[in-house]
């Protein structure tokens, strides 16, 4: 797109903006400030670099077949390194630990060490990226059903030792790094049918994660996520909402919200005021959920705007980080890394661009019908120059530009695989 017509809409729509009070060159400096933790594992299809690595499992499916997955460590850095010079901004990159640098070696899970990050930590500093952490307590011959909340000790005592490990290699990430590594815990943990010891396995997880949260350190931050259920596990889990958020606000846990762990009728972004009354920050793990947690490409549907949405109003983008948990195999995996993530900064443009102030003074003095007339104008707007002058000022295509870069990098790369 010629630079001159961007310029063009842009002084347009910066004018249509300060007519309601927004100053459109003040959000584009907050946008700056707004980063993603990419998810490494949609270039893969969460399958990881363990020697033995077999087929998912613990409620995991990642559906389709498209040519060109990443195979090793070094296509997926390519391949990350090219989705992020497609995406305006800069952004965090989130690791499972089933992607350590382990040299073809088996080192199982409750043995992992901070070396088999080491190339990680180096890579990432040379290319400006923070990295962020996960524990994989899933697809592993001791997974089964239950991790953390197993009656059986040997089994428990295992899973345990390798979250442990976690926190340590994500201590020394930050350090590194020089700012918090944000490590996230989620078990699969749960029963295909009906189980009656459910008090007694959330009560063996809760044992496992004081355990676990027991070692204080000074470069990471503890996320914890809920879930309703999982593939194979529709009946009962450990990790549910309501042991989640009450376990977070009785340590001062981060809280992570994945918009795909709810019931399709809850609205994840409801939760946002809630929990940051009770919690110090939050996480996000955003996906799109097609009829149940199916982890598709993240778009601008309302879910994801309301979420932005939501933390905006809150004046809480300090205390909420934003990272994408999607996979989808069906289509090219560069492809989707780039409409998610653009899809999610869209979001939060739009957000940043709402009048909020003045719609909060419409509601506190009741008048409801300006309000809703205000948030309906608000829609309007010119937000697409807006997000184009962003794109530009950040050096990365303009509008539909990104789609023959992808199609080149497959001709030329990912095809060859």
């Amino acid at each position: 797109m010629k630079e001159s017509l961007i310029q063009q809409a842009y002084a347009l729509a910066k004018e249509r903006y300060a007519s309601i009070g927004i100053d459109t060159d003040r959000v584009l400096d907050r946008m700056n400030d707004f980063h993603l933790s990419i998810h490494c594992w949609q270039a893969d299809d969460v399958i990881g670099f363990e020697p033995k690595a077999g087929a998912l499992s613990g409620g995991i499916q990642t559906t389709g077949n498209y040519p060109g997955r990443a195979r090793n460590i070094e296509e997926l850095r390519a391949d990350i390194l090219k989705a992020l010079s497609l995406i305006p901004g800069t952004h965090r990159l989130n690791l499972h630990a089933i992607y350590g640098d382990f040299g073809g070696e088996f080192v199982d899970r409750d043995q992992i060490e901070v070396k088999h990050f080491q190339s990680w930590i180096d890579w990432a500093l040379e290319h400006d990226i923070k990295l962020d952490f996960n524990s994989s307590s899933f697809s592993h011959p001791k997974s089964g059903d239950l991790s953390l909340s197993n009656p059986d000790p040997e089994i428990r005592n295992f899973w345990i030792e390798h979250t442990k490990r976690c926190r340590a290699i994500a201590d020394a990430i930050g350090k590194a790094q020089q700012d918090p590594c944000i490590m996230n815990l989620w078990v699969h943990d749960g029963s295909k049918d009906i189980t009656v010891n459910k008090y007694i396995y959330r009560k063996l997880f809760k044992e496992s994660l004081d355990e676990i949260f027991a070692t204080k350190y000074e470069w990471m931050k503890d996320c914890l996520e809920s879930k309703t259920f999982g593939i194979g596990l529709e009946s009962f889990t450990s990790g549910s909402l309501e042991f989640v958020v009450g376990y977070c606000v009785q340590n001062q846990k981060i809280y992570t919200i994945d918009t795909g762990h709810y019931h399709p009728l809850e609205d994840a972004a409801d939760k946002v005021s809630s929990m940051l009354l009770y919690v110090p920050e939050l996480m996000l793990h955003v996906t799109r959920g097609v009829r149940w947690d199916s982890d598709h490409v993240t778009i601008m549907e309302d879910p994801t705007m309301n979420l932005c949405k939501e933390i905006v109003r809150a004046d809480a983008i300090g205390r909420v980080h934003f990272g994408l948990d999607y996979f989808d195999a069906s289509i090219n995996r560069l492809g989707a890394y780039v409409i998610g993530s653009r899809a999610a900064q869209k979001s939060m443009l739009c957000a940043m661009l709402e009048p909020v102030e003045t719609i909060r003074e419409m509601e506190l003095d009741g008048r409801g019908f300006q309000r809703l007339a205000m948030l309906e104008e608000a829609k309007a707007m010119p937000w697409q120059a807006v997000w184009d002058m962003y794109c530009m000022r950040c050096g990365v295509p303009v509008g539909d530009e990104f789609i023959p870069e992808i199609e080149k990098y497959e001709v030329e790369v990912t095809s060859k695989r």
